[in-house]
C-alpha cells in the first residue's frame, strides 16, 4: 500500500475499529496483521510524533512487523488462535518484555534496561497471538515519585497530552500513555497497570473503558512494582466488549505469584458471555454519600444515574460508605515500595546504573536537571523505611486494608442488596484499591461547563472480589444504552 492510501485508511475505516471489525477484515482477506501494524504506525507518526504530538508512545517494537507477518502465515496455515490473533497492542512501560524494547517505568535511570524475559502478562498476550507494538509513556514510577508530578509526565518520555484538548486537559495517570493511545486509535487495545486509580483515571479522562481487576486475577510477575498488595495490570479499550476480550487473555494462575493462587479458580478465559445489553434490568445500584462534586460534575453524574434508571436499574442514593470518609495515609504504599522495588532492581543487568532504591535516589540527584523536575519526595520517604515491613503503622494499615476496607464494601453491598456501587469518575477508586477489589469505568459524557468544559468523564462500577463478570455486565448495558464514547477530533 502506498503511503497516501495508508493514511487515508487510517483516517477513515481504522478509527474506532473494534476487535471484531479487525478480525472480520483479516478473515475476509481484506487486511493482514502486517498491514494493520503499518496502519497504526502511520497514525502514531502523524499524530503522536508530529502534528498535535500527544507523546503517548515511548518506543515501537523493532520486531513488530516480522511478528505480524509470522502471525499472518500462521493464520493462513492453521487458522487464528482466537479473537486477538494478529492484533497490535501497546503496553505500559513498566511491563517487562524479553525483546529489544526497554522497560523503564518512565525513568531515565532505566532508559537502557532490557528485561531478560517477558512479564507473565506480556507472555499471555503473545500466546493469544497479539503483536506487542510498543511501550506507552506513563507517569514516572507509576506516580510514586513526587507529590506534584502531573499525570503523564516522565523524565524519559516527557509530557503526554490529552487528545481531547492537548495542554488543557489532564491525561490522568499513571497509565496515561495507554489511555491516550487507546483514545486516539494508535492501537486496537492497550494495557495499563493500577495501584490506586492508575487505569481508571486515564480511562475516564480519555473517554475509554478501563478494567481494574481484582488483585490476583492477573499475574504481577515482571511488572515494575509500587505496592504488592494493590498492584495489578488491566485492559483499556474503546468498548466494553474489547476490554472484556483482552481481560480474558490476561488472567490465570502464575506459579511465581502467590496472589494468583487463590484467584485462579475465579478467573475466566472468556468474559464475553457476560456482555448482556439488558444487564441493568432489575439491578440495584448504590451511590456512596461521600462524593463532593462541583456543580457541573454533579449535573453530569445525575444524568448518568437517570440513564441507569431508564435502563432498568434501581438506583439508591445516599449509601453510607464509612471507609470513604477515612483519612488517606501512605504507610502501605511507602513501606512496600522500598522492598518491592529493591527486589526488582536487584534483577536488572549490569548496563543499568541503579540496583536499589538508594542507587536510584543518588542517580536522580546526580542528573537533577533532567531527573528531578518535580523532585522525588516519595522515593526519599520510602528510603527512610526499614525495608522489613515491620513498622507498626504499616502492619496496622495493612490489616485495615485487608479487613476494614474489604468488609465495608462487602457489608454495604449485602446490607442494601446491591449489585454494585457507582462513582463519578475515579471517586472511590482508593477504596477498591485498598481492598484489592475490581472496578470498571465506562464513558459517561463530557463536562458541559466550568474550567474543564468538554473534558470526558467516566462512570465507575465497583463491587466485591472477583465480581468482574457482574461489573462487565452492568458496564456493557450502560455503554450500549448510552453510547457516550466519541473519538477525539485529531
Amino acid at each position: 500500500m502506498r503511503q497516501e492510501s495508508l493514511k487515508a485508511l487510517s483516517e477513515d475505516w481504522l478509527v474506532e475499529a473494534t476487535l471484531e471489525d479487525l478480525q472480520a477484515k483479516m478473515e475476509a482477506g481484506e487486511l493482514t496483521s502486517h498491514g494493520l501494524v503499518l496502519l497504526y504506525m502511520e497514525r502514531i507518526a502523524t499524530y503522536d510524533k508530529s502534528g498535535p504530538t500527544f507523546n503517548s508512545v515511548l518506543e515501537l517494537n523493532p520486531d513488530a512487523l516480522f511478528i505480524a507477518k509470522a502471525l499472518d502465515v500462521e493464520r493462513a496455515q492453521k487458522g487464528p488462535r482466537g479473537p486477538l490473533h494478529g492484533i497490535p497492542v501497546l503496553i505500559k512501560d513498566n511491563i517487562d518484555t524479553g525483546d529489544k524494547m526497554r522497560t523503564s517505568a518512565g525513568s531515565i535511570a532505566l532508559a537502557n534496561h532490557s528485561a531478560k524475559q517477558d512479564a507473565v502478562v506480556a507472555a499471555k498476550l503473545r500466546e493469544a497471538g497479539m503483536v506487542l507494538l510498543g511501550k506507552t509513556n506513563m507517569t514516572e514510577w507509576a506516580n510514586f515519585m513526587a507529590e506534584n508530578m502531573p499525570g503523564g509526565y516522565s523524565s524519559r518520555g516527557g509530557q503526554a497530552l490529552n487528545p481531547y484538548k492537548p495542554g488543557d486537559y489532564s491525561t490522568g495517570g499513571s497509565s496515561a500513555g495507554a489511555g491516550v493511545a487507546c483514545a486516539a486509535n494508535f492501537a486496537a487495545v492497550t494495557v495499563g497497570t493500577e495501584t490506586s486509580g492508575s487505569i481508571l483515571s486515564p480511562a475516564s479522562q480519555n473517554n475509554v473503558v478501563g478494567i481494574k481487576p481484582t488483585v490476583g486475577l492477573i499475574s504481577r510477575t515482571g511488572i515494575i512494582p509500587i505496592c504488592h498488595t494493590q498492584d495489578t495490570a488491566g485492559p483499556l479499550a474503546r468498548t466494553v466488549r474489547d476490554a472484556a476480550v483482552l481481560l480474558g487473555a490476561m488472567t490465570g494462575e502464575d506459579s511465581q505469584d502467590p496472589a494468583t493462587w487463590s484467584g485462579a479458580a475465579q478467573a475466566h478465559r472468556d468474559y464475553t458471555p457476560f456482555l448482556q445489553a439488558d444487564g441493568l434490568q432489575g439491578a440495584r445500584i448504590g451511590v456512596a454519600d461521600f462524593m463532593e462534586l462541583k456543580e457541573e460534575e454533579s449535573a453530569l453524574f445525575q444524568a448518568a444515574l437517570e440513564d441507569l434508571r431508564r435502563l432498568g436499574a434501581e438506583v439508591i442514593e445516599g449509601i453510607e460508605v464509612a471507609t470513604g470518609k477515612l483519612p488517606w495515609t501512605p504507610h502501605v504504599m511507602t513501606e512496600e515500595f522500598k522492598i518491592d522495588l529493591n527486589a526488582y532492581l536487584a534483577t536488572c543487568g549490569p548496563n543499568v546504573p541503579v540496583h536499589s532504591l538508594e542507587d536510584l535516589i543518588a542517580f536522580n540527584e546526580a542528573h537533577a536537571e533532567v531527573a528531578l523536575r518535580y523532585g522525588q519526595k516519595h522515593l526519599l520517604d520510602a528510603q527512610q523505611t526499614s525495608g522489613t515491613l515491620t513498622s507498626p503503622d504499616y502492619i496496622r494499615e495493612l490489616i485495615s486494608h485487608q479487613t476494614v476496607y474489604a468488609q465495608d464494601i462487602d457489608d454495604v453491598l449485602a446490607t442494601h442488596n446491591l449489585d454494585a456501587l457507582v462513582y463519578f469518575s475515579t471517586w472511590g477508586c482508593w477504596l477498591a484499591a485498598r481492598a484489592g477489589y475490581p472496578s470498571v469505568v465506562v464513558p459517561s459524557g463530557t463536562l458541559a461547563s466550568g474550567e474543564q468544559a468538554g473534558l470526558p468523564v467516566g462512570l465507575t462500577f465497583t463491587a466485591s472480589a472477583y465480581s468482574e463478570p457482574k461489573l462487565i455486565k452492568l458496564a456493557y448495558a450502560y455503554e450500549q444504552g448510552t453510547k457516550h464514547r466519541k473519538p477525539p477530533q485529531l
